[in-house]
């Protein structure tokens, strides 16, 4: 199996972005966005998902959340768009429940390269640690997009800091499962020949 490993930055106005990903990796991360909660969903998704992940962001705090952690998806997304190439062999479609105390998250993903995004639920609060919890729904609508992903997720719960972190775990299980290459495959999992 040759790496399938990525470095993307992004620079603008509002941020400067520096993102590398292992999709085989240990799970060893290093996060740095200037929000703590967003570090530790960052550090949780790369830990579930055996995913080795560099994450240094510096970006306009000083309005909002908002562009960091959309850049850092956006960003994200292309590493996985990236490091996945041609997509062959991988098992391509998996789901995951994940709780989290009284929290569950679902999330549904095909790698199709097709970009679509679903998301069923709310956040109990309207704030985690410096981060928006809308922004967490955002991530994920980023991410699909840029990773060409066709996502559905949803979250129930109590208290938006379980319901987040469920909801960055089961991404991580998902795409940790989706992108395993099956051994029986030498193509793409696509009667079209290619994803």
């Amino acid at each position: 199996m040759t790496d399938r490993t990525a470095a993307v930055t992004r620079e603008t106005a509002e941020t400067d972005i520096e993102v590398t990903l292992d999709i085989d990796g240990d799970g060893d991360s290093t996060v740095d966005t200037g929000i703590g909660f967003f570090d530790h969903m960052l550090d949780s998704f790369s830990t579930h998902g055996l995913f080795d992940l560099t994450v240094q962001c510096d970006g306009d705090l000083e309005i909002d959340d908002h562009h960091t952690v959309e850049d850092v998806a956006i960003t994200l997304g292309e590493a996985f768009e990236e490091a996945l190439g041609e997509k062959r062999g991988i098992v391509r479609f998996a789901d995951r429940k994940v709780p989290l105390d009284e929290a569950v998250a679902s999330v549904v993903v095909d790698i199709s390269g097709r970009p679509y995004y679903g998301f069923e639920g709310d956040f109990s609060q309207a704030e985690v640690g410096g981060m928006t919890s809308h922004m967490a729904k955002h991530f994920g609508r980023s991410l699909a997009t840029n990773a060409g992903l066709t996502l559905h997720c949803g979250v129930e719960g109590e208290n938006a800091h379980h319901e987040i972190e469920a909801l960055f775990k089961g991404l991580a299980r998902a795409l940790d499962d989706a992108t395993r290459i099956d051994e029986r495959r030498s193509d793409v999992a696509s009667t079209k020949g290619e994803l």
